[in-house]
């Protein structure tokens, strides 16, 4: 194994451990109905805590800005001169499954097998396989009635344990290393508020990808698609020859979709898709949300044609009904700024290498906080941070690759002070 610095630098797991409960008891489910940000005030009521955890570290310029995103600044230990690395991670957590009133579940040196959760739900090997490489771990778990929030919770855990971690010993070698919590990252808007002048970083990372050891390096590219239809509306008693039912013709143009190729049902690994998650309305207007995914950029074009096109077909045959389409960019593919950047990744394999582990170098059938921000010209891989089964209440995490998240950290950031600016 290549010299680390970490050797003589333990990991306190028991306070990582108590942390993560701390942050995970803060119900902070994003609201995709809200106007405000962030969509729901406990975000701010978290991000305030870590703020004031940080101030009490001795993070002397850590505060909570006015779009309630929390900042804070670890001073480089290596005399200066190289470059500022960020960590990021969201506090918010999916509106897929309750959030509120979390109830996690500590499970000691895991013996295998299935794990019944106190509501009667299980967390199967047969759904979870990694179970079977984390025999022996600790891991956290809810009551089976809401969502762990380790999605992103174990993310703000590792970069607050490496942050007191970093201070308590000043002989770690690293450069300037910016703190950065967001909001709303599970609705799409993780990135809106954060200045990229004021972070003055040259590389981040985001803590926001399952197991360990993994090195997202590809997210989906996603553009969102709403298709209006408006109709006439009028009582069904006196509706002959009258009624145009937009909902029937926003459900024709869902049904008339591709259904044997190109959506989340029949795709796998690089392939994208069309997927309609929502339909909302009555007789006289309906609308259907869908979102756009492909590694390749260029064919959320090709994507979006379907979309037009098949929602004209369907007026075509509507008499009266009309129909608007509205597409929207969310995002694109990680990879496609990262290039410009080699050693964000490089570094980050080799501070594996260095510690003896494993890399995994994934691509993300999603998005992170990262690809927006690599996408506005800050480089942003996105590392491991220990959750698993996320968006569920059978969601769990595992702390010792968290604690191993945060010595991957430690390594990387001392390589990065290796680099002159």
């Amino acid at each position: 194994m290549t010299s680390t610095q970490i050797a003589d630098v333990p990991i306190n797991r028991q306070r990582l451990l108590e942390r993560f409960l701390r942050y995970v008891r803060v119900g902070t489910s994003a609201d995709p109905t809200s106007n405000t940000y962030p969509s729901s005030p406990e975000q701010a009521d978290l991000n305030r805590i870590l703020r004031d955890e940080l101030l009490a570290m001795s993070v002397t310029d850590a505060h909570q800005d006015e779009n309630a995103l929390t900042w804070g600044t670890i001073p480089a230990t290596n005399g200066g001169g190289t470059p500022t690395v960020a960590v990021v991670a969201h506090v918010d957590t999916s509106p897929d499954a309750p959030g509120d009133n979390v109830m996690p579940q500590v499970i000691e040196s895991y013996e295998g097998g299935d794990i019944e959760l106190p509501s009667g739900k299980m967390i199967t090997v047969a759904t979870a396989r990694e179970l079977e490489d984390l025999v022996g771990t600790t891991l956290i778990t809810t009551d089976g009635t809401t969502l762990l929030g380790g999605d992103d919770k174990a993310g703000v855990a590792i970069i607050m344990e490496l942050a007191l971690t970093l201070i308590e010993n000043p002989h770690l070698s690293h450069g300037p290393v910016k703190l950065m919590f967001t909001c709303d990252e599970e609705i799409g808007h993780g990135t809106d508020k954060i200045d990229l002048q004021k972070l003055d970083a040259t590389v981040a990372y985001t803590l926001d990808s399952g197991g360990e050891g993994v090195l997202d390096v590809e997210t989906f590219s996603a553009d969102a698609a709403t298709v209006h239809f408006t109709g006439y509306n009028i009582h069904p008693a006196i509706a002959k020859d009258r009624l145009v039912n937009a909902l029937r013709g926003a459900a024709d143009f869902v049904a008339a979709l591709p259904r044997d190729t190109c959506t989340p049902e029949t795709t796998e690994d690089r392939e994208g898709f069309i997927h309609p998650h929502r339909i909302s309305g009555g007789n006289g207007e309906a609308t259907v949300d869908l979102i756009l995914r492909s590694f390749e950029t260029p064919q959320l074009t090709e994507y979006a044609k379907i979309v037009r096109d098949t929602a004209d077909k369907v007026v075509e045959k509507t008499p009266g009904l009309s129909v608007d389409v509205t597409i929207r960019q969310q995002y694109r593919n990680l990879r496609e700024g990262l290039d410009k950047l080699p050693e964000s990744v490089e570094l980050a394999e080799q501070a594996f290498a260095n510690l003896g582990r494993e890399c995994k170098k994934t691509i993300v059938r999603g998005g992170t906080d990262g690809s927006r921000l690599t996408e506005k010209g800050l480089p942003t891989p996105n590392l491991s941070s220990g959750q698993h089964n996320i968006h569920s209440v059978t969601e769990f995490a595992c702390l010792d690759e968290m604690e191993h998240a945060v010595e991957h950290l430690i390594e990387l950031l001392r390589l990065w002070g290796e680099v002159r600016s």
